[in-house]
C-alpha cells in the first residue's frame, strides 16, 4: 500500500536534488575554462533539467505541489561552490566537487527508497530509480577528470 505523504516527500526531494545538482553547475561553469569539462556540465545540466520536468509533470499530474529549494540555500550553496572553484578551478578540483554533490543526491535516493520501501508508488520508485541511474552515470563519467 502506497502513502501519498511518503510519496510527496520523495517527489519533493528528488525535485530539490534535480534543483541542487542544475544550480551547482549554472554556479561552476563560469568558473572553468576547461572545454571538456563545460561539455560534461552541459549535458548533466540538461539531463537533470529533464529529470526535473518528468518530476513535474508527475506530481502535477497528481495534484502535488512542488517544494523549491529555498531562496537562502541557494545562496549558500552558490557561494560555496564559487569559493571552493576560486581557490582550486582545476578540471579534477571540479570533478571532485560534483562527484561529492553526486554522491549525497544519490545516497538521499537511496536512503528515501529504503526507509520507505513497501509504501512508495511503483511510479515515484522508477522516477527515483532513473534519477540515481542517470547520478551513478555522471559519477563514472567524472572520475575521468580527476
Amino acid at each position: 500500500m502506497t502513502n501519498r505523504k511518503e510519496n510527496e516527500k520523495i517527489l519533493n526531494d528528488l525535485f530539490q536534488n534535480a534543483h541542487v545538482a542544475m544550480q551547482s553547475i549554472s554556479d561552476l561553469l563560469p568558473e572553468t575554462d576547461d572545454e571538456m569539462m563545460k561539455k560534461e556540465l552541459e549535458r548533466q545540466f540538461d539531463g537533470y533539467k529533464n529529470a526535473i520536468n518528468e518530476i513535474s509533470a508527475y506530481m502535477k499530474e497528481n495534484e502535488i505541489t512542488p517544494k523549491d529549494i529555498g531562496p537562502m540555500k541557494k545562496m549558500m550553496l552558490k557561494a560555496s561552490v564559487k569559493m571552493n572553484a576560486a581557490k582550486n578551478d582545476k578540471r579534477s578540483h571540479l570533478a571532485e566537487m560534483m562527484i561529492k554533490g553526486t554522491v549525497m543526491g544519490l545516497t538521499d535516493i537511496y536512503r528515501n527508497l529504503g526507509e520507505n520501501e513497501g509504501v512508495t508508488a511503483p511510479e515515484v520508485a522508477e522516477l527515483a530509480n532513473r534519477l540515481a541511474s542517470m547520478e551513478e552515470t555522471y559519477e563514472k563519467r567524472l572520475k575521468a577528470y580527476l
